[in-house]
């Protein structure tokens, strides 16, 4: 006799019914002894195609299988399909147990491919008949029992996303000369708008401090400015330094910092970036002719594209 092959399946039990397809038979000793090899379900429908149940009460004769129940489930309806079409299905297989209220799961989860060349999966020795007819174990009671079946069809509908990160981007360095720095009087101010990595940024410098470091630190941000013309959820991660620049000996004061700017969150940087009294020690060289020279400096800036190559982030002008 040839040996059979039989696919690694797990097994398992649940008081869910199946959600696409049940077939309750009565009298299935009668079906045993009536019907030529196989007993066919009518079509039913799941996951938008048609599909069959072929059960085999003694076994499926053509793959030389005796002793168990085969069950498999076929593609009822392939017309308007496309020459050399394919579709990737998850199958379980139901048995229920009429002692406990339970279904016995039978899959392993994975991919089985449906085609033009094959139509048909299942398991010829999904249960052996010694267990099926033994009462005790609840699938055949009063001659009654319930099989099963779920079918679910992956489809890849192209959606995914890409997300990589710039280095360096060009013109990513932003310089601010804040003139007649010693009569601002405004709490904050803002530089002009920067052109970087398709985006537009702006510094933002509290020359007197923010919030409890008011009076204390100069504080300073980078704020991304065209949020408005961003999809919703949007999110970016943008390293970046902030800098005051020593105007004789290069000895500059910077910070970097590594967020995500969001809809909620689109500036970030340092309430206390710097103190007053560093600020205002001229030995610093940090203000020139009462002139404070402030700049950001993009390091590392994502990108998220959809497979089209779209952007996630920005929509597009």
């Amino acid at each position: 006799m040839e040996k059979v092959t039989v696919d690694t399946v797990r097994e398992e039990k649940r008081h869910v019914a199946p959600a696409h397809y049940s077939m309750k038979i009565d009298s299935f000793s009668l079906l045993s002894e009536m019907v030529d090899n196989s007993y066919e379900s009518r079509e039913f429908e799941a996951s938008g195609y048609k599909w069959k149940l072929v059960l085999y009460p003694n076994g499926d004769k053509s793959r030389n299988v005796d002793g168990y129940i085969s069950l498999y489930l076929v593609m009822a309806d392939t017309n308007g399909f496309p020459p050399g079409w394919e579709i990737n299905v998850i199958v379980k297989f139901f048995v229920f147990d009429q002692l406990q209220d339970k279904y016995l799961t039978i899959g392993d989860g994975s991919l089985r491919r449906f085609s033009a060349i094959k139509n048909k999966w299942g398991l010829p020795q999904m249960l052996s008949l010694s267990i099926f007819n033994n009462a005790s174990n609840g699938y055949l009671i009063g001659d009654s029992c319930v099989f099963g079946v779920e079918v679910f069809v992956i489809k890849n509908e192209g959606k995914g996303e890409h997300f990589s990160m710039i280095k360096d981007p060009s013109d990513g360095t932003f310089t601010w000369e804040v003139q007649k720095f010693s009569e601002l009087t405004e709490e904050f101010y803002y530089s002009q708008v920067y052109f970087a990595g398709r985006h537009q940024w702006k510094l933002k410098l509290f020359p007197n401090g923010h919030m409890k470091q008011r009076g204390k630190h100069l504080s300073l941000f980078l704020k991304l400015d065209d949020c408005t013309k961003f999809h919703a959820g949007w999110k970016l991660f943008v390293k970046f330094k902030l800098r005051i620049k020593d105007q004789v000996r290069s000895h500059h004061h910077e910070q970097t910092v590594r967020k995500w700017f969001n809809a909620s969150e689109n500036d970030w940087g340092l309430t206390s970036f710097i103190s007053l009294t560093d600020i205002k020690n001229q030995s610093n060289n940090f203000i020139i002719n009462d002139t404070l020279i402030v700049e950001g400096v993009l390091n590392h800036l994502s990108v998220l594209k959809d497979f089209d190559g779209a952007s996630l982030i920005r929509k597009e002008d």
